[in-house]
Parts: structure tokens; sequence; C-alpha cells
């Protein structure tokens, strides 16, 4: 049987890079959305001439679309994902652009007047902009869209690492049940009409605690407090309870599709 410092070094040594989770998809199952949004993009991107993909990451599942539309960019605001994505995207006729990242939607720097987040791209480009857990201000994304163009995006929310707080023996942070109804409001105010606005959960159930050791190291800045150093008593228990594995953890998401207008 493989000990729990065993694990925790596979996790600790185990590489990555852009947005790739092969690592832990090999050690760990789900119970995914009630929707897909590669499918909600892919239905849409075979009938746009144009598409933007905001925060690309390693560009790892924007090169896997098919059909793409002919003039597809994307952006990155990460750096050490910048050259990642470039890599990936550019032999595929995939423009990428670095840029500075929006203020979380949910801060109070997304209600203040500011330069953050802008996109640096002509009004009324995109036929299509995409958006997977990026933070991104409503009024850039109207901006633009062309007129009668879609911006499909698919969020992270509130509550979605509560299971990994009580893990490690922590209170989760104190916030309302979903921030959909804020993002649907700031599409909306942005000039925006709200087409789909829906909110599920998926379930990964990760096999051992290497996978929980590797999954925190990744989303590190989704649980401040966290540092392995600190919390290793805790995941040791966590190791030496063999019911509670393979481990539930539920990942709340929502997705929402706006039309701009028509012009």
């Amino acid at each position: 049987m493989t000990t729990f410092d065993e694990l925790v070094a596979q996790a600790t040594a185990a590489p990555f890079t852009g947005w790739d989770f092969s690592w832990l998809e090999a050690r760990s199952t789900h119970r995914h959305l009630p929707w897909s949004f590669a499918g909600a993009v892919a239905s849409l991107a075979g009938s746009a001439s144009s598409m933007l993909d905001m925060g690309t990451g390693g560009g790892e599942r924007l090169a896997r679309l098919a059909p793409r539309p002919a003039c597809t960019v994307a952006t990155e605001s990460w750096r050490p994902n910048v050259s990642v994505a470039a890599s990936r995207l550019r032999p595929l006729g995939i423009g990428l652009v670095e840029c500075a990242g929006a203020p979380d939607n949910m801060s109070p720097e997304a209600l203040a007047p500011r330069q953050a987040g802008l996109l640096p791209f002509r009004d009324g480009t995109f036929d299509l902009v995409i958006n997977r857990h990026e933070s991104f201000r409503a009024d850039e994304v109207s901006r633009v869209l062309a007129p009668g163009g879609t911006f499909v995006t698919q969020q992270v929310d509130n509550h979605s690492d509560d299971d990994l707080y009580r893990l490690l023996g922590l209170q989760p942070p104190d916030a309302p049940d979903s921030w959909l109804p804020l993002a649907t409001r700031q599409l909306t105010e942005a000039g925006l009409t709200v087409r789909t606005a829906t909110s599920g959960a998926e379930v990964q159930y990760f096999n051992d605690i290497g996978a929980v050791v590797y999954y925190l190291k990744v989303i590190s800045w989704a649980i401040p407090e966290y540092s392995l150093d600190a919390f290793r008593p805790q995941l040791r228990a966590a190791f030496e309870t063999p019911a509670r594995w393979p481990l539930p953890v539920r990942h709340k998401r929502f997705l929402v599709v706006a039309a701009g207008a028509c012009g």
C-alpha cells in the first residue's frame, strides 16, 4: 500500500503547465454538470465568423474545439500561461493576446471606474465571445460583440470549495448561495439580453490524498489559509480514514448565455 508520505511526494513533484489537469484526471472521476460548456460553444461556433476566448489558460480546450471560426483569437493574463498557450494555438492559426484580466466580478473594484479589464479590440469585432472561469467586465464584453453576437460564460459559483474547507477543518466562507444573480444583472446593465442562466454542480471523486494535495496545489488561491505544511495533520487524518475514499467534492458552477444588441 502506498504510504501517506509517498502520495504527498508524488503530488508535490507532479508537473502542472497551462491548465492541464491530466495528472489529476487519472486519479479522480466525475459526475458531470447537467450541461456541456464545450457543447454550448460548439453549437454557436459553426455559424460564427469571429470568436474571442477570454482567459484561454494554456489553450487546451480551445485547441480541441471544432469547428472554429476562421477568425479566432484568445486572451490570457497569467504570464506563465502565455507562452504555453501561444505554442499550442498559433500553429493552429489562432491569435493570442496577452492582456490584464478584469477584476473579480464580486469585488469592490468591479463596481468602481477603472481601466483594468479593458479588451484590446475594436467595437463589434466578434460574433461570439466565450469565457470559462474568467472574470469579465460586462461593458467590455458588450462593446466587442458584433450586433446580435453571443456571450457564453461558465463561472465558478460560491461555495465550490466547501467540502475541501471541511476536510481541512476550516469553516467555509460566508457568502450568498450563488453570484449568478449578480452576473446576470451586470450583463443586463451593459445592454445584453440574458437567454440562458442556469446553475448546477459537478462532483469530483478524489481517489486518494495525493489527488487532493495536487488539486490544492494547483488552485492555491481558492483556500488562502491552506499550506501543505500547516495542514499536513488534517490531510494525514483523512488518509487514515478509509471510509472517506473516494472523497466526493462538490464543485458549483453556472452557465449564462447572453445576446448583444442587434444594432
